[in-house]
């Protein structure tokens, strides 16, 4: 990618939604050899060929649900530190099981590498379209002057009352959720108004945790 930012969305929907050869090729355009896939159901790790585990993520994703509604809801880039966050929201549906949707949102965490041209290729890992993928890339490095970004992990990150859409059918779990939550609350504020006297010795007595510790009070 020559501008992360802009160029994101496509290949999200090239990941999601294109053909099982479109979508290893965009795994091996955009993805380094060493990339890793962090999920709250699977891993990979980053070793030399762990972006060939990445590609079968997401061929079983296909597999599974193979007409995906994605949508990009908003991209936050981080040029410093080359990371983006993209907000999606996404239709789930697995086809074996009738009538199973889980509309799930979540943000998507990429750190970036910056290369002024294609990283290096291990001897095993061949693009399926050496014309469309890494000898394009090549060339637009080379044609531009732009360095080239490429995607060296892959964080998906979702709430829980989110992710435990998809094991429940018609939202049990999620309305048991969302109860626990109010529950939790109730006792935090209970917890606020038994335990006030430790906030006052700490507004009062200790001045917060910038001026002294505890230990320092207790000592005058």
């Amino acid at each position: 990618m020559e501008d992360p930012a802009s160029e994101i969305p496509r290949v999200i929907h090239l990941l999601t939604q294109s053909t099982p050869s479109t979508q290893r090729a965009t795994i091996e355009k955009y993805f380094t050899p060493s990339a890793s896939f962090t999920h709250p159901f699977c891993r990979t790790g980053s070793f030399e060929g762990s972006r060939w585990l990445i590609w079968c993520i997401y061929r079983w994703y296909k597999i599974m649900s193979p007409r995906i509604e994605i949508t990009v809801d908003g991209i936050a880039y981080d040029e410093k530190n080359l990371t983006l966050y993209v907000n999606i929201h996404q239709d789930f549906r697995i086809w074996v099981i009738p009538f199973f949707n889980a509309p799930v949102s979540l943000v998507t965490v990429l750190r970036l590498v910056r290369y002024p041209s294609l990283p290096p290729q291990p001897s095993y890992s061949t693009p399926i379209n050496p014309n469309e993928t890494a000898n394009n890339s090549l060339h637009r490095s080379t044609s531009s002057g732009k360095p080239l970004y490429f995607i060296q992990s892959q964080n998906d990150l979702y709430q829980v009352n989110e992710f435990v859409k998809f094991f429940s059918q018609f939202g049990v779990l999620s309305v048991l959720l969302l109860l626990w939550q109010f529950t939790a609350t109730a006792l935090c504020i209970a917890g606020a108004m038994i335990f006030w006297p430790i906030s006052w010795v700490e507004q009062n007595v200790i001045g917060g945790n910038r001026e002294k510790s505890i230990g320092d009070a207790v000592r005058g």
